[in-house]
């Protein structure tokens, strides 16, 4: 069959892109064409044998995702009269899946979308104006995917004609033969930081991986490095509209000797090289659907800390780490303690945490023409 897909994708950097892209490679293996149309890059190019299609336009803020609807929109109509396209999915409820249930109604073609959190605890619930766009996905979608029960829970409670019908629970996965920790990368990107900012190897590393945007609470992880007794380096890996702002603000702490050991590396790409480095990652975010970034890392073996909120405590088992309340920096900073300083207590997390791992190994497509 001919699978078209809809959304951010590498070179394009973000967990809704790793998850289209873990995807289309299992349907390639099964011996399916698919097609992936995706925001505008200047490195746009066909990998792993998935066709990649650029849209054009230009990255306004404010605007982009607005534009790249329209455009994608254009694109995926041009694709279906060049090839007979089977079924449409698309990824993140708008703009993807807007663009996908318009031309999926317009032509016959059965159309998936996903929900992968944000468009709903953030767009749909905070964006009123938005509510009606995502209403009018939801209706015109065959099947309504979600990436964690918490979400689909949240689905269900929108006034939309046979909703409970439509959606499905369909997990992220993670591929456990990428990530995973070798001899190789055990300690590659440790000592990148030793090179780069003099970073003390010999203490534990705390990591955060993400957006620095204010639903991933980066200022929580701060407050708490301030509170702890562990010694310990913090690294924070990512980019964002909130960066520079809690740079600035972190090394004014700094400067008045209020915290240390606090280090940014801005965005990158090669996380199965990062995570091995780390001893316990945090991911304290005021809501998420899921969380790719704990199942990556404990696929390489590490402790792990999340809010206690959304598909996070779907993840987080207490034998593999522990949750705290987004909202309280103290709970934070003593779940970090007393996870760094009972080496028994990290052992065994990190002793569980693959194992855990594993229940999100498989690619499972959910396209019910394929059963």
């Amino acid at each position: 069959m001919k699978i078209a897909m809809v959304g951010q994708f590498p070179p394009h950097i973000g967990g809704v892109g790793v998850h289209i892209h873990s995807l289309a490679k299992q349907l390639i293996k099964e011996g399916h064409e698919v097609y992936v149309i995706t925001y505008p890059h200047k490195d746009i190019k066909d990998i792993d044998g998935i066709h990649v299609i650029g849209t054009k336009g230009i990255n306004i803020p404010g605007l982009r995702g607005l534009l790249f609807g329209i455009n994608a929109k254009k694109e995926l109509k041009k694709l279906i009269e060049k090839e007979n396209i089977d079924i449409i999915h698309g990824h993140y409820l708008f703009p993807a899946g807007w663009a996908s249930v318009k031309v999926g109604k317009a032509t016959n073609t059965k159309t998936y979308v996903t929900a992968h959190g944000s468009d709903i605890f953030e767009m749909y619930e905070k964006q009123s104006f938005m509510r009606p766009f995502i209403k009018k996905v939801l209706k015109d979608a065959d099947t309504i995917l979600a990436v964690s029960n918490a979400l689909k829970d949240e689905i269900t409670k929108i006034n939309v004609p046979n909703i409970k019908d439509k959606v499905k629970l369909h997990w992220n996965s993670v591929d456990i033969e990428k990530f995973k920790t070798t001899e190789d990368n055990n300690d590659k990107f440790k000592r990148e930081l030793v090179k780069e900012f003099d970073l003390n190897p010999d203490k534990p590393m705390i990591l955060f991986v993400g957006n620095i945007i204010k639903r991933k609470n980066v200022d929580l992880i701060i407050e708490a490095k301030k509170q702890i007794k562990s010694d310990s380096n913090l690294v924070i890996v990512g980019d964002g509209p909130l960066l520079e702002s809690l740079k600035e603000k972190t090394k004014k702490d700094q400067e008045e000797g209020k915290i240390n050991d606090v280090f940014f590396t801005g965005a990158k790409t090669n996380m199965e090289d990062i995570y091995p480095s780390c001893d316990l990652l945090i991911l304290p975010s005021f809501t998420e659907s899921f969380g790719l970034v704990l199942i990556e890392a404990l696929a390489c073996g590490k402790a792990v800390i999340g809010s206690n909120i959304g598909g996070i405590k779907e993840i987080i088992t207490d034998d593999v780490g522990l949750l705290i309340d987004p909202n309280d920096s103290t709970d934070l900073a003593n779940a970090i303690d007393r996870i760094l300083q009972d080496k028994d207590l990290l052992n065994k997390f990190k002793s569980n945490a693959r194992d855990r791992a594993n229940d999100f190994s498989k690619t499972e497509l959910p396209y019910d023409e394929l059963k």
